[in-house]
Parts: C-alpha cells; structure tokens; sequence
C-alpha cells in the first residue's frame, strides 16, 4: 500500500484520516468515502448532521422604506438646484444663449477690423461670450435632460467706425451685466442664481475693457 501510494502521489491517505478522526470523534464512524473501498460500503453508527452555512432571507422592504431612499441626495425628482425653480427661467436663459453667441461673432468680426493692439483682447472677448454660452446650455440640459439647439445666423454683420463701435459694445455689455444681476434676483434657485451672478460679472468686466478702448482710442 505504502508502495501504491507513492507511485500515486495523488491518493488520500485515509489511515492518517482515521488517526484525526479518533483523536476528535472516537466514537463515531468516520464518514464513509466514495474512494476508500471496503469503508466506503459501511454506514454510520449514527447519522451525522452536517450544518450548511444559513443563507440570508430576501429582504422586502416596506413602503415607508422605499419613499425614504427616494428621498435620498441624488434620488430626488425635484432637485434642490436646477429643478422646477429653474425651469421657470427657461426662457430667460434661450434668450441669453442667443444673445451670447450672437455677441461671440459679432467680437470675432471687430477683432478682424480693428487695430493691432485691440484684435488680441477681441479675440478673448469673443471666447468668453462663446463659453457663456456653453455654460447657459449645459444649465439647459441639467434643468430638463435636453439639448438646446440655438439659432444659427450667417447674415453679414456690418460695423460703425471703431470708435463707434466701442461706445455701442460698452453699453452692451453693462446692460448684460444688469440683465443677469435682474436674472440672478428672480429665481429662488441658489445656483442658477450663482451662475447669473457670475456671468453678469464678466459682462461687467467686458464693458470696462471697451471703456479702456475707447480710452486709448480717443487721445490719438
């Protein structure tokens, strides 16, 4: 046996198996295993229960616990911020979309008039009013889960003289920045009302920088 066993690694050795099992049951049967031969046909002195490891019941849970996770950050239909309030500006905000866009191209078409000190300042003005723009439709999409798709212009846009034009894009630019501090004051919503703020700050910023211009252009 002891030769079999060695030239079959793989083989229990079921006499070192009744040796554990003396020293921890002595006085039962060890159970009876399928490989073992002659012990594999004995049975039990007793039957041996043998404990499965208890499952988890299905947990159902009650209405009163469902409406709770509902009403979980993350999980509420009505958001604290970008919900019904700010649905309420809805139209307020396609109209500052399309004024943004329209302001983006008319910079990009001064910046290509006007004098060298000025294009590069245009240029960032122009990037400004098209990020707001961006900014003002992705607030679109968190309030009602849609894109906006804003007009598209290809008319001609036709400029005063340069000086003309500052004056004209001054008091644009501070009526936006009023416009969005009016905005910002009408919703309840905390952080649309933010954003206006903020973006009513860069058209104030915008109107100094035409100020400063216009400055520059008038004492030559």
């Amino acid at each position: 046996m002891e030769q079999s066993a060695q030239n079959h690694p793989e083989v229990y050795d079921f006499r070192q198996y009744d040796r554990i099992w003396q020293r921890v049951a002595p006085t039962l049967e060890p159970y009876p295993s399928p490989g073992r031969g002659s012990s594999a046909q004995k049975e039990p002195a007793e039957p041996v229960s043998r404990t499965e490891p208890a499952q988890a019941p299905e947990t159902t849970l009650t209405p009163a616990q469902v409406l709770q996770e509902s009403t979980l950050p993350g999980a509420e239909r009505n958001p604290c911020c970008m919900g019904s309030a700010a649905a309420e500006m809805l139209e307020v905000l396609t109209g500052f979309v399309e004024g943004e866009l329209a302001d983006q191209r008319y910079y990009q078409t001064l910046a290509r008039q006007a004098p060298s000190w000025a294009r590069q300042q245009l240029r960032d003005i122009a990037a400004d009013e098209g990020s707001h723009a961006r900014r003002l439709m992705a607030v679109y999409f968190l309030i009602t889960g849609e894109c906006y798709r804003p007009t598209i212009h290809c008319d001609r846009i036709y400029l005063p003289g340069w000086c003309a034009a500052l004056r004209e894009r001054y008091h644009e630019e501070a009526c936006g920045g009023l416009n969005y501090v009016r905005a910002a004051e009408g919703t309840t919503d905390p952080c649309l009302a933010r954003l206006l703020d903020e973006l009513s700050a860069d058209e104030y910023r915008h109107a100094d920088t035409m100020l400063r211009m216009l400055e520059r252009s008038l004492r030559r």
